[in-house]
């Protein structure tokens, strides 16, 4: 009798522990998950802002009618990416996509207030400059977003690998979270806005 119960008190003891450890990933899931949506919530409000960019420096900017297309498409491209991210942030394919969508927006960008210092009336407009002052604070805002998101994935993906926690998670197929990194070493900077 007493060898029964004491097997039955370790079978109890061992799927308390499975629980802890299965809610415990499923918290650290929901926290990377969260701090993501912080993401897409600046990301809407940069894609927000960009049409109203370009429809300023269009007046200004006719003859490069091929540049602001170029940052309309790209914004476009990476909407739709943040969207398929904002979706599942736990699916590295989409993160890939959003990662790479980002890097093209931000190299148009980049190309566009290239452009615009060329233009001093457009530099001297006060919707611009507002809108470029918008821009960089919303830049700003992604870069924070994006470190909390990163931290919260790193600690996920660390409780996910680290024994015994692992066996948990390969049980229950936690996939790892993808970090929110720009690859390109050229685009890791937010783009330079200045007009004053």
């Amino acid at each position: 009798m007493i060898p029964m119960l004491v097997l039955l008190g370790l079978i109890a003891v061992l799927i308390i522990w499975i629980v802890g450890m299965y809610n415990g990933l499923v918290v650290l899931r929901n926290r990377f998950k969260n701090a993501f949506a912080q993401i897409d919530v600046q990301l809407k409000r940069r894609y927000d802002l960009i049409p109203n960019l370009v429809e300023t420096a269009k007046s200004y900017m006719k003859h490069e009618s091929e540049t602001l297309e170029a940052v309309i498409q790209a914004r476009n491209m990476a909407s739709s990416a943040g969207k398929a991210a904002a979706a599942n942030p736990g699916d590295a394919g989409a993160m890939a996509g959003l990662l790479g969508a980002e890097s093209m927006l931000t190299g148009a960008l980049g190309k566009l207030f290239a452009l615009s210092e060329a233009y001093p009336d457009l530099k001297a407009n006060q919707n611009m400059m507002q809108l470029s002052e918008e821009l960089t604070s919303t830049e700003n805002k992604i870069s924070f977003a994006r470190q909390a998101y990163n931290d919260a994935v790193t600690v996920y993906n660390t409780k996910r690998e680290v024994f015994p926690s692992n066996i948990v998670a390969g049980m229950f197929n936690f996939t790892a979270g993808t970090l929110f990194e720009v690859q390109d070493e050229t685009v890791k900077e937010a783009p330079k806005v200045s007009f004053g």
